[in-house]
């Protein structure tokens, strides 16, 4: 019975551990884990955004591309997607980036709006009405931006908008590298 005498102290700092860890300067929020890297993109078919004339979007598409492509979640409701627009726009535009989208719980009116008006650089993209694609693929918010390597194997993830110039780097280095993957042997 005496230990119960302790247990507001362990609490405690059990609970003060858990703001220290959150208030270290060399965490990096948006290193969440993800148990996808190294792994085949999760299984998904997801319809066309009704009323945009393009396809849909399944994992076979992420497979046999001629390189890495680029798997934007994002939302015309998501303001932080707004920001990342141009950097993607830019990445498929100048850089000839293959980029595929999976448009998260949006309303596919608002969806069709939002590309029509900042412009719609997807080669393809996915309507995930019910959230379930974004489940499989574990995304904790929107955006969330994954490469994805030729064979569907999914190499890199980004938590949260790529804009500003070291996210832009930090990408721009995870497609480098996507660029020179190669699958391991007997995988």
């Amino acid at each position: 019975m005496r230990w119960l005498a302790f247990a507001p102290l362990l609490i405690a700092a059990v609970i003060g551990g858990f703001f220290l860890w959150g208030l270290d300067p060399d965490r990096d929020p948006n290193a969440i884990p993800s148990v996808l890297i190294s792994q085949p993109a999760p299984a998904f078919d997801l319809e066309a955004v009704a009323g945009l004339d393009m396809p849909g979007l399944e994992r076979a598409d992420l497979v046999g591309n001629e390189g890495p492509v680029i798997v934007n979640v994002f939302a015309s409701w998501c303001v932080p997607c707004r920001a990342e627009h141009a950097v993607l726009t830019s990445l498929v535009e100048q850089e000839g980036q293959t980029l595929f989208g999976i448009n998260y719980k949006d309303k596919p009116e608002d969806a069709v709006r939002w590309l029509n008006e900042l412009g719609n650089s997807y080669a393809r993209i996915g309507s995930d009405l019910s959230g379930r694609a974004g489940i499989e693929w574990g995304i904790s918010g929107v955006p969330e931006t994954f490469i994805v390597a030729p064979d569907g194997t999914v190499l890199y993830r980004y938590v949260g908008p790529v804009v500003g110039d070291d996210a832009v780097q930090t990408f721009r280095a995870a497609l480098r590298d996507a660029e020179d993957w190669q699958p391991e042997a007997g995988t």
